[in-house]
């Protein structure tokens, strides 16, 4: 029986020894109604304790959101752009940014990283086509690289390729994660500098994204959209349950929410429109509504 999570948020409260260690930091803050955790790893000692690179995670929960509150997508929107405008480097106006959908858009859980780059504004051919307009804006290039199984080629591989080509100053990459609990599923956005190993959540890891593997700076943004059940058997024998059922649990089950198709379309949009946002500060969320319509 194992406890697996994405989120480094419910690795450190599940982590006894680390809680009050020096080479963890911890900080919350509220924006706009939003609940920010912030997590830093800043150790190695501490990274293979928690099972997480040396970086900094923070999580947006997204409760106004859920609530649907009045004007909370547009706050959504700036909250999670001043994160990610937080964690990328420090880059020149002619710097380009990659952003690379990870993901099955044929399987609801995993399709936020494809649906997500459908909000996201390509403008690295613009840049060379009509300087006059759009010579100050930030070349962005955008893709959904798909999955091994249905192209043969590996994201990381596809994604190397394409840095080979448009050679960006950072990669900014979203997927789907695992949570370790239900509270949290389609209900927090995590962003980190650490990158990330696609598919670790479900036991089906691939090649990482990060530094390492590309050379730039890689910013992972990922949704958790299933729980597995191994972490659940683990929650339910804290509180004490006794059912032989539930170690039907340990075997390869995997829980969604029900309304997970509408939960994974509305926050695909939010950090699509967030990564435009911190991308191209100069737009407006009705600019971008307007040139992605």
């Amino acid at each position: 029986m194992a406890f697996r999570t994405d989120l480094a948020r419910e690795a450190l409260n599940h982590s006894k020894n680390l809680r009050n260690t020096a080479g963890i930091r911890q900080t919350q803050r509220t924006i706009d109604g939003f609940t920010v955790d912030c997590v830093e790893v800043l150790s190695r000692e501490a990274a293979e304790e928690l099972g997480k690179p040396c970086g900094a995670y923070c999580t947006m929960t997204l409760a106004p959101l859920t609530r649907r509150e009045s004007e909370a997508f547009p706050h959504a929107v700036e909250v999670l752009s001043g994160l990610l405008t937080e964690l990328l480097p420090n880059m020149d106006d002619d710097a380009s940014v990659l952003v690379i959908g990870l993901g099955n858009r044929a399987i609801t859980p995993d399709a936020v990283g494809p649906l997500c780059i459908e909000h996201i504004l390509a403008t690295r051919h613009l840049r060379s086509a009509l300087p006059e307009q759009f010579g100050s804006w930030r070349a962005v290039s955008a893709a959904a690289v798909g999955v091994l199984g249905q192209t043969g080629v590996e994201a990381a591989e596809f994604t190397r390729g394409l840095c080979d080509t448009v050679k960006p100053c950072a990669v900014i990459v979203v997927d789907a994660l695992a949570a370790g609990s239900l509270p949290h599923l389609a209900r927090t956005i995590q962003v980190t500098d650490a990158g990330i190993v696609p598919g670790s959540g479900v036991e089906n890891a691939r090649q990482a994204f990060n530094r390492e593997a590309f050379g730039v700076p890689v910013i992972a943004v990922g949704l958790p959209t299933v729980v597995d059940g191994a972490s659940l058997l683990w929650h339910a024998k804290q509180q004490g349950a006794v059912c032989p059922e539930l170690e039907e649990l340990s075997g390869p089950v995997f829980v969604t929410p029900r309304e997970i198709d509408q939960q994974v379309h509305d926050a695909a949009k939010v950090i699509g429109y967030a990564i435009n946002r911190a991308l191209q500060p100069h737009l407006s969320i009705g600019d971008l509504d307007l040139l992605l319509s």
